[in-house]
């Protein structure tokens, strides 16, 4: 599935959605070893964060809303390791 990206130089806090931290333009990205890209949904919500280190995913997160907008579950990858939770 091709995605339309939204580049960032990181995260902050620890209450999910992660907040997006210093936007960057994709011609950007060639001089940096780590970033951060995000996928948004129609309503402009984070559906999908993945950290980038080297050119591969070392981070990931997945996030899924309610019809009112409400996070109710993010499922977390990290080397390999898979962690759900529901709110």
């Amino acid at each position: 599935m091709e995605r339309d990206w939204r580049y960032f130089t990181t995260y902050s806090g620890v209450k999910l959605p992660l907040k997006l931290v210093g936007p960057l333009a994709a011609d950007e990205l060639s001089h940096r070893n780590t970033f951060v890209r995000a996928a948004l949904d129609q309503a402009e919500r984070v559906v999908l964060i993945e950290k980038m280190v080297y050119g591969g995913v070392e981070l990931a997160h997945t996030y899924q809303y309610d019809d009112d907008g409400k996070l109710v579950r993010a499922e977390i990858t990290m080397d390999d390791d898979v962690t759900v939770l529901m709110f």
